[in-house]
């Protein structure tokens, strides 16, 4: 079986290479290139990852793009900024092929000093929280690696096409019945600087288009909501370190 994976990138050249060297045989990289000054568009082709060149600006909008371009039954979300190892994505498509979970998370392991800055983590919790307590999805982490079956993901018709994109992707699975869960995933300090969390207007813009996607749940977490019970998976996983990018 192959597998598409969806890397959203705006200038990202110096995270490629290492992040499409380490991509395990069967996951075909698809860089969603959002309109890169630092030729990152020409990285990803010289490692042989397919590139689409998404020319409406937003993090959802490069998201969907590469996921209208996929074709594989099952698809993988993550960033390309070398956050994640790409190595590890079998932990987030495994429980997915074997027709146990529906949404798959990657709830992030730190290693190491600034891989998630603690604001960042504070606001991860808040959202986090706020999902848990409205629509009943016990989830940790929104997850920046994640797996899913392309069809049903089309089939959730996502609006958003900024940084709630991911977040309305849960709220609408949940709301659809899923059966979400999360694992744990190295997650290692990012190549260059954070387009969200490494600025005060990324920040500001992350939170004002996650709240918007909060307001649009109508309902409470119904008492036996499907995704109500859900658990974090209990695969074990080694930590390895990061090789350099």
């Amino acid at each position: 079986m192959e597998i598409d994976v969806v890397l959203p990138c705006l200038n990202e050249a110096g995270a490629l290479p290492w992040v499409l060297s380490r991509m395990p045989a069967g996951f075909r990289p698809i860089v969603a290139d959002n309109g890169s000054t630092d030729g990152s568009a020409a990285v990803a082709a010289a490692y042989g990852a397919r590139v689409v060149h998404v020319p409406q600006r937003g993090f959802g909008a490069a998201c969907h793009a590469g996921l209208l371009a996929a074709s594989s039954d099952i698809v993988c979300v993550m960033d390309a900024d070398a956050s994640f190892d790409p190595g590890d994505l079998p932990l987030v498509t495994d429980p997915v092929i074997a027709g146990r979970v529906d949404l798959m998370l990657g709830r992030r392991s730190v290693q190491g000093k600034g891989a998630w800055p603690l604001h960042a983590r504070i606001g991860n919790r808040v959202l986090a929280a706020e999902l848990r307590r409205r629509i009943g999805v016990r989830v940790h982490d929104l997850g920046p690696m994640r797996a899913a079956r392309r069809a049903d993901l089309l089939a959730l018709a996502l609006e958003d096409r900024r940084f709630g994109y991911p977040l309305e992707m849960v709220v609408r699975a949940a709301e659809a019945g899923w059966r979400i869960q999360e694992t744990a995933i190295p997650y290692y300090p990012r190549t260059g600087k954070s387009k969200v969390t490494g600025t005060v207007r990324g920040t500001a813009r992350a939170v004002r288009d996650m709240r918007r996607v909060l307001a649009s749940i109508t309902s409470p977490a119904p008492a036996e909501h499907p995704a109500a019970n859900v658990k974090p998976a209990a695969t074990r996983i080694p930590v390895t370190s990061q090789a350099a990018s």
